[in-house]
């Protein structure tokens, strides 16, 4: 891992160099949850933004598997910036954590790898309930 904060981590996957290509893995070991639900995020028109929301339990791994876009986190007091533009590092967002994703390149994919399935009651999709659940 190659930054840690209270909100978020940086980690860098693995990673198989190959002339044919190379091969980023992410295996059980790699990350510190379960893995319950994969999707993307892609065609994502330009200007667009996503996320505005953050998870009470959930916990998820981003991972720009093409292009490149911004993550705003926000952990109650104070706002970070990552962007995110290598396939071999994701972006591990912990549990009560405010999340948008914006400035996609074009032709760019968001990998998420999530700790639990689909949940409406783990989201809080208001900024100012948000502040109050962190206090």
């Amino acid at each position: 891992m190659s930054q840690t904060l209270p909100t978020y981590q940086l980690i860098e996957l693995p990673v198989v160099k190959e002339p044919r290509g190379n091969l980023a893995i992410i295996e059980k070991e790699v990350i510190p949850f379960a893995m319950q639900r994969v999707y993307f995020l892609y065609d994502v028109p330009s200007g667009s933004e996503r996320g505005g929301h953050a998870h009470k339990t959930l916990q998820q791994l981003l991972i720009a598997t093409s292009g490149s876009f911004d993550v705003v986190l926000h952990d109650g007091k104070q706002e970070s910036l990552v962007t995110l533009n290598r396939p071999n590092v994701g972006l591990l967002i912990l549990p009560g954590t405010w999340r948008e994703i914006k400035n996609f390149s074009s032709g760019s994919v968001c990998l998420v790898v999530a700790s639990e399935v689909y949940d409406e009651e783990d989201y809080i999709r208001d900024f100012d309930l948000f502040l109050q659940y962190k206090q």
